[in-house]
């Protein structure tokens, strides 16, 4: 039986070690956090849902539908109700072209399919993480950063990886569902040459603060699933028109995405949506988060240098990359380099 560890438990990570334990590889799956998920957050407050990250995907994309399926949660997976945004204008809303509001806002868009806008699921973006893993319950271990990795030697192919606390773990092949910012640092460290080019990756800060209101105190009518604004406000989602079971009867849950601004950001957040949406009262509650690191932007001839990355991995013992950093940032496309890796991990040890 093949050993294999998984460093980073979001959900690329959880998708590769989910094919590799169902093809029968012995996996141990390292978070440096006390939850897997990454920045997938769902929390449940007063009968509302409530997203700190991603809240669905592109639903002509199959990865997680296919997952879901596998999963037994595929009764789970809801479709988007309300559809379209506009642009605020300081005085009005302009109606915006389909995929335009993400292009405002610096997401890539291009050659993805979003006439059919987008789906999630019933309890949140959280449900396909907390499947995964409960099936891997045996196989992660959390609060288990990364100190270093290194070959194990001796004239054997493979890898020792060690933790914070001072053990380590020995394995066949590493998968490295990491940022990568931290996985280039990690692969410069072995001597892979270029690696530094993904240590270069920007992950753009961002805030994002969810607003529940009771329906009688918002005065402007909430027209298709949110808009794009200008700063310090960029963007607001109208999350209980946009997927049901968002907000109870009677009840608005609105999402604001702020730039990084100095202030309270729910503040700051009211404030402004209290103005454009015609606002009476302040808001039941709010819960900001904060990502200092969230999407990735990929700078120009990224996809040649994360295979230039690749082709070099295939030089060393198993090694593979995936996530959000290298094959596409939404979620649907972090389950798709999941897999990959599992199966290139795959490959390599029985090939």
């Amino acid at each position: 039986m093949s050993r294999v560890v998984v460093v980073g438990a979001g959900i690329a990570g959880l998708a590769a070690a989910w094919d590799l334990a169902q093809a029968g590889a012995d996996v141990t799956v390292l978070e440096s956090e006390r939850r897997p998920g990454g920045v997938i957050v769902t929390e449940h407050r007063d009968g509302f849902v409530v997203e700190g990250g991603p809240d669905g995907f592109l639903a002509a994309e199959p990865e997680l539908p296919a997952l879901a399926a596998e999963l037994g949660i595929a009764d789970r997976v809801v479709s988007q109700q309300a559809r379209g945004s506009s642009l605020w204008t300081g005085k009005q809303f302009e109606p915006l072209e389909e995929g335009r509001a993400a292009a405002l806002l610096g997401i890539e868009t291009r050659g993805a399919s979003l006439t059919a806008g987008f789906r999630s699921f019933a309890g949140g973006m959280v449900e396909p993480v907390v499947a995964l893993a409960e099936r891997l319950v045996n196989s992660l271990r959390f609060t288990q950063g990364v100190t270093g990795i290194a070959p194990v030697g001796n004239g054997r192919a493979g890898w020792r990886v060690a933790v914070t606390g001072g053990s380590a773990h020995e394995a066949d092949g590493v998968v490295l569902a990491l940022p990568a910012y931290s996985a280039g640092r990690w692969l410069e460290q072995i001597g892979v040459a270029d690696a530094r080019t993904l240590a270069e990756v920007v992950y753009a800060p961002s805030v994002t603060v969810s607003l529940a209101y009771r329906a009688d105190q918002i005065g402007r009518p909430l027209e298709g699933a949110g808009f794009v604004g200008d700063m310090p406000l960029r963007a607001c989602t109208y999350a209980s028109s946009k997927f049901a079971g968002r907000a109870p009867d009677g009840h608005v849950l609105l999402r604001a995405f702020l730039a990084p601004a100095d202030g309270d950001p729910a503040q700051l957040a009211h404030a402004e949506l209290a103005a454009i949406l015609k606002i009476r009262g302040v808001p039941l509650w709010s819960r900001a988060f904060h990502w200092t690191r969230g999407l990735p932007r990929y700078r120009e001839h990224h996809a040649a240098h994360v295979a230039a990355v690749r082709e070099r991995l295939r030089r060393l013992a198993p090694l593979a990359i995936c996530g959000a950093g290298y094959d596409g940032a939404g979620v649907s496309a972090c389950v798709r380099s999941g897999r990959a890796a599992g199966k290139e991990m795959l490959g390599r040890l029985t090939g």
